[in-house]
């Protein structure tokens, strides 16, 4: 790991737990209030492959890689197979539950998975509950259960994949990911929450449902007209 990460800032279980019964979208929307500052920023900008969209959100630390697999790795067989136990070990130390987010530097991204049948269960074993990655993925079928990931593509092989480095900051489809942030990802893609506005959420969620609710009632209503919808819009806009 970089001696440059930082040690992550860590929160309450029950808070993750709250934060995981809220879909991706729904913590944008939050976030958009606690911390309007990253309103544009913070979250993947292109479409991800969901392996298991029927899984509840993955809520948890990042461990932050790089991963290159269109060359060999250098090194002698002792030197990689030392490099993966040191990777393994960075997966390892992190909080759990973690999120392993990795860029794929190929150019394309995906020319082998580092995700398969093994990764995943060893991954889960070491308490990751999910990957966000541009690179690829396979063996979806053999997926160790329950964990999830967000890919930009699915492929045959692994080619000659193996971990570049750790611990450094990441960029997957414009979410720029640190060693420790708290990453909450779904179907629909991932985002960072900032440590200092997590506690908030739930209650960002709150508002946020009752002023939906007040416009959502009269759309759903019979005889809906643009009439209703200003006089739905404006009780919106009061309800703070």
């Amino acid at each position: 790991m970089s001696s440059s990460a930082s040690t992550p800032t860590l929160h309450e279980p029950a808070l993750l737990e709250t934060l995981r019964r809220f879909d991706t979208p729904t913590i944008c929307n939050a976030l958009e209030i606690v911390a309007p500052h990253r309103r544009a920023i913070g979250f993947t900008r292109r479409p991800l492959v969901c392996v298991r969209p029927e899984l509840p959100p993955m809520v948890g630390y990042a461990a932050t890689v790089t991963f290159r697999a269109a060359v060999p790795p250098t090194g002698s067989a002792d030197e990689r197979r030392a490099r993966r136990i040191a990777y393994y070990e960075y997966v390892a130390g992190l909080p759990r539950p973690s999120v392993i987010v990795v860029q794929d530097l190929d150019d394309p991204a995906g020319f082998g998975a580092m995700w398969g049948e093994v990764n995943t269960a060893v991954h889960l074993g070491l308490g990751a509950v999910g990957v966000v990655t541009n690179g690829s993925v396979r063996d979806i079928d053999q997926f160790a259960p329950g964990f999830q990931a967000l890919a930009g593509s699915i492929g045959p092989s692994h080619a000659h994949g193996s971990p570049a480095g750790w611990g450094e900051p990441v960029d997957v489809h414009g979410m720029t990911v640190r060693h420790g942030d708290l990453v909450h990802a779904d179907r629909h893609g991932a985002v960072v929450i900032p440590a200092d506005a997590a506690a908030a959420i739930p209650a960002a969620v709150d508002l946020l449902v009752r002023k939906e609710k007040v416009i959502l009632d009269l759309a759903r209503a019979p005889g809906f007209t643009i009439e209703a919808l200003r006089v739905a819009l404006k009780a919106s806009d009061e309800i703070h």
